[in-house]
């Protein structure tokens, strides 16, 4: 096993500080990758303040990784020293199941493995995300990364990203469709830009007016203020597709107006309760109401290609290790457009 520079949480309420862990040796299938960046998530919020009651202790989060090959498996030929990679929320997969066979990790039916906080099969104890120098990683799970992006604004790529271009792919969405991306966030602002290069007309749905500038820079080619009933009703029934990244529970109703006939609205946000929803606003025009998660990592590959190709990245905040747990307060208020990002040199060359 190898020492490897971290930063983790003690428990629930300790913040985040440097700690020592360990990394398995390179197997014959593993790649050993130097960590460059690393993205900050909400979910690594939730996870190490134990808000969803799954946090296991230290915890080590990231899950929005990028590095450079820093040593190959002697049976991994798809991938060569130095080259750039990335890792997202996956680290592993039984690979025998049905959902595996398709290609749709994300579903494991004998549970994926997280890249932080699941049960590790190779050290035992849990595993440890991208807060640290370096990580081991079945060439299975590994991605390819473009050299003609911004490095460093790729990482959220491997969770915002994804999340985002999963439904926008399962529910078909192509040019021409209108398209209403709700909420602008970490999740939202990459809707807007992938649903644009697509070629759909998309709309922005805020209950911030402020926050129309800022969706128009990023794409959008119209704002619709939610909290306006008029607005509202003038685009009654007349979007192909909804997804929705409100990130708490919330009243869908007002949403589910705006659906066509046997459209859909995928809610990649709301990891929680939501408020009743009336059945009739369903029933009376066939209208439907789906959940994604991320994309299996052949789907994951294919946002990293469609995004080199028409050269988009998240809009990030770059941070050092030292500065997370101030990052984590900004998160949570809301104070930063739109991810920010990890240097993680500051974690090899810098003492807290």
């Amino acid at each position: 096993m190898m020492k490897v520079p971290a930063y983790a949480a003690p428990s629930a309420t300790d913040v985040l500080a440097p700690f020592e862990i360990e990394r398995r040796q390179v197997g014959p299938h593993d790649v050993l990758i130097d960590i460059e960046y690393c993205g900050v998530c909400h979910s690594d919020i939730h996870f190490v303040r134990n808000e969803w009651g799954n946090a296991v202790y230290p915890a080590v989060p990231g899950h929005e990784i990028i590095g450079r090959v820093e040593k190959l498996g002697t049976e991994v030929t798809s991938f060569k020293k130095g080259e750039l990679v990335g890792v997202g929320c996956m680290v592993d997969s039984c690979q025998n199941c049905e959902a595996c066979a398709e290609h749709l990790e994300q579903y494991c039916e004998n549970g994926s493995t997280a890249t932080y906080g699941s049960p590790d099969p190779h050290l035992g104890g849990h595993t440890f995300g991208g807060y640290s120098g370096k990580i081991v990683v079945s060439d299975k799970f590994v991605l390819h990364v473009s050299e003609k992006l911004d490095t460093k604004a790729v990482a959220p790529l491997l969770c915002a990203g994804i999340t985002t271009y999963s439904p926008l792919r399962k529910w078909n969405v192509k040019k021409g469709d209108k398209v209403g991306v709700i909420g602008l966030g970490g999740l939202g602002h990459m809707g807007i830009k992938l649903a644009h290069a697509m070629g759909a007309h998309v709309v922005m749905i805020t209950r911030s007016a402020g926050k129309g500038n800022d969706a128009r820079q990023l794409g959008a080619d119209e704002v619709l203020i939610s909290k306006d009933p008029k607005a509202m009703e003038r685009h009654r029934n007349s979007f192909d597709f909804l997804l929705n990244t409100i990130p708490v529970g919330h009243d869908m109703n007002p949403y589910v107006s705006l659906l066509k006939r046997d459209a859909t609205m995928v809610i990649v946000g709301a990891v929680e309760p939501l408020d009743p929803l009336h059945g009739g606003g369903l029933i009376m025009q066939r209208k439907r109401i789906a959940g994604s998660l991320i994309g299996g990592i052949q789907e994951t590959q294919e946002m990293l290609d469609f995004c080199a190709e028409h050269n988009i990245v998240s809009d990030v905040e770059m941070i050092t290790i030292q500065e997370i747990n101030k990052a984590y307060e900004r998160v949570v208020s809301a104070d930063v457009k739109y991810r920010f990002v990890i240097d993680m040199k500051s974690l090899k060359t810098r003492s807290s």
